[in-house]
């Protein structure tokens, strides 16, 4: 099966069901899912087709010793959260993604940036350029030219 398309993260049809707090201590996917949430949905992208309870466990065994029941369980609540999808093939229940890596990044981090811009937009935009200009240069001069390509497309100079 080919990968599920990327979604448009300015879409909210469709939209998963994420925390809405952030989990600054935690890493990667972790932020927004709980632990074990992003290890199943890493397994299942890893596995890049649609995958039986039994594949992702075997998958997540490997680095972290939990139950099939328990990877069962975390596949239902995905799927509850529209992070997966669920079809019976074969007599058996496979797991997918709904979200390419990519568009589930792209998806998650527009939600956190919207979370974060409460905080005020003009101390967000300062830090942002801050934190990038301390670590990682290059990805500040993304930004850079980002912001002027949207600029230019929407007509402001």
């Amino acid at each position: 099966m080919p990968n599920p398309p990327a979604r448009d993260p300015g879409s909210r049809a469709m939209d998963p069901a994420l925390q809405d707090t952030v989990r600054l201590s935690a890493k990667g996917l972790a932020k927004v899912l709980g632990d074990l949430e992003a290890r199943v949905l890493r397994a299942v992208w890893d596995l890049k087709y649609p995958a039986t309870a039994r594949e992702v466990h075997a998958r997540v065994f490997r680095r972290h010793k939990v139950e099939l029941l328990t990877v069962i369980t975390v596949l239902n609540k995905l799927v509850a959260k529209s992070i997966l999808s669920r079809a019976k093939q074969d007599d058996l229940l496979h797991y997918s993604s709904r979200f390419t890596e990519e568009g589930f990044m792209a998806m998650a981090s527009r939600r956190v940036v919207e979370g974060i811009l409460s905080l005020g937009p003009e101390a967000v935009s300062a830090s942002l350029v801050d934190v990038l200009a301390e670590r990682d240069p290059e990805q500040l001069a993304e930004l850079g030219r980002l912001i002027r390509r949207r600029l230019k497309a929407e007509g402001k100079p």
